[in-house]
Formats: C-alpha cells, structure tokens, sequence
C-alpha cells in the first residue's frame, strides 16, 4: 500500500515529504479561511452599528453647526491624512525624534530580531 501512495505522488512530481508539505499549507489556507469567516459574522454587524451611529453624529453635527455634509467630510478626509502624516493638533515634541526614533528602532527589533 506505502508503494502505491508513493506511486501517485511520483506521478504529481512529489515527493513524500513535498506533498506532506502541500497538504499541510493546503490545510492552514483553509484553516485561515475559516477564521475569517468566523472573525468576518461576528466583527461585521458591530461594525455596521457603529459606523451607523458615526452616520448620526455627522448628520446631527452637520445640521446643528450648519455645514454641509461634503464639506464636513471634506474636512475629515483631510484630517485623517494629517494624522496619517504624524501631523498632531498640540505637537509637544516632534514624532520622530532621536528619542522615538530609538524607542521604535528597539520595537522592531525586539519583535522581528536582529
């Protein structure tokens, strides 16, 4: 029976050692998949309550400070690539200086080695 197994990985070009590797990256993609579909029904419908209540508070903000909602997403659209940029609102020191530059040096190494 081993002789037959071996036969039809031969056929495939496979060793046994390359299909058991196969199998195995075969069974952690579908392991993966299932993770996020399980992660995907139970994160998505908390995400869509939020982001419904995010929709009231510009809608109730909009109307109360009478802006238009483009403009107001306008803004925010701008806003959220100053933060994206390291821009802050009370900068107290700079974002990269030698200080956090160090402190994200030894982040990356700790975690990733050297």
């Amino acid at each position: 029976m081993p002789g037959q197994r071996l036969q039809g990985c031969r056929s495939l070009h496979l060793n046994e050692d390359n299909g058991r590797f196969v199998l195995l990256a075969v069974l952690i993609v579908l392991y993966l998949l299932c993770g996020a579909a399980v992660f995907s029904a139970i994160e998505r419908p908390s995400e869509l309550r939020a982001h419904g209540r995010w929709n009231g508070t510009l809608l109730n903000f909009s109307e109360t400070f009478n802006i238009s909602l483009q403009d107001l997403n306008s803004f925010l659209r701008e806003y959220e690539a100053a933060i994206a940029a390291g821009i802050r609102a009370d900068a107290l020191r700079p974002r990269w200086d030698f200080t956090g530059a160090f402190y994200f040096v030894g982040t990356v190494v700790s975690t990733i080695g050297g």
